[in-house]
């Protein structure tokens, strides 16, 4: 090695620190490219968990591989059965998972969905709760300030509720004309966000004393969104895959209003977005991949 100026020294340092400390960008294919990958989640220990919506599995990707192996099958449920959201839950140890399968000969097709938790090592079951109504749509779900499990039904314009501890969901806020297409759903500094991916629309959920919700309060965005899927929060923001429009969008809230900054443009069809300390991963669904990008500072 050359000798170096302790001013020159210093500087390698700082550049080899940087590098260091910024997370190489990840892009791995779930088995092919038709494997619809909807929704990620990144347990404890880096495990990446893959919701597919063209298959009965979720898939596993451990630390430092590109390749994905079956962790939950549920193709003994019916023709047709796929996943949407999930969710690894490090305080209870719980992948949450909403599975759907197609009513038989209904058209338009009707489907049951279920909200159904495994462990996130053994990947046995440990809750299973059927969304109720004669067609449903769970999606999305996100752990409250009270360790509650928020479940969004998008068809149906309506939030469920499982409290901690319990094994069945009840009915937390039915609103058809905001929520009818009702996708993401996540906290942010305690308070309660949702979107709609019919009307490209974030709203704020009001919640009073007692815990009871109010009438969905719309956030007036400074530029539009198009078909928001899966949403979280991170660095006092909140992340929101466009499936629309290929986008990866970062959304600053200020009371009820905010600003829309796209982070990731050229995406086939994202599907959802999870903040991983310096990372964000992505379900890239139109490419059968998930991919991350550099959190933004």
């Amino acid at each position: 090695m050359p000798n170096l100026s302790p001013r020159r020294l210093a500087t390698c340092v700082a550049v080899l620190t940087g590098l260091a400390q910024v997370a190489p960008a990840a892009e791995i294919l779930i088995v092919d490219e038709i494997s619809s990958p909807e929704s990620l989640a990144l347990a404890p220990g880096g495990i990446l968990f893959v919701g597919s919506a063209s298959t009965p599995f979720v898939y596993k990707v451990a630390a430092g591989s590109t390749t994905a192996e079956k962790f939950v099958d549920a193709s003994a449920e019916g023709p047709g059965t796929f996943f949407y959201g999930v969710l690894a839950d490090a305080a209870t140890k719980t992948l949450w998972t909403c599975q759907l399968t197609p009513v038989p000969d209904t058209r338009p097709v009707k489907r049951h969905t279920s909200l159904r938790g495994f462990d996130l090592s053994t990947g046995a079951q440990k809750l299973r709760w059927d969304l109720p109504g004669e067609s449903t749509t769970c999606n999305d779900f996100s752990v409250g300030p009270d360790k509650a499990l928020y479940i969004t039904d998008t068809g149906n314009g309506k939030i469920y509720k499982l409290p901690a501890g319990a094994s069945t969901a009840e009915l937390f806020l039915e609103d058809s004309a905001h929520l009818r297409g009702i996708y993401g759903i996540t906290f942010l500094a305690g308070t309660l966000y949702v979107n709609n991916v019919i009307s490209s629309k974030i709203y704020r959920i009001p919640v009073d004393a007692a815990g009871k919700a109010g009438q969905p309060v719309e956030i007036s965005l400074d530029q539009p969104i198009k078909g928001p899927d899966d949403m979280r929060a991170a660095n006092g923001k909140l992340l929101v895959a466009e499936n629309g429009s290929g986008k990866i969008s970062v959304l600053t809230v200020d009371g009820d209003k905010a600003t829309v900054t796209a982070i990731k443009e050229g995406l086939k069809t994202p599907t959802a977005v999870e903040p991983a300390d310096d990372m964000i991963w992505i379900a890239e669904r139109g490419a059968g991949k998930a991919v991350s990008i550099p959190m933004p500072k």
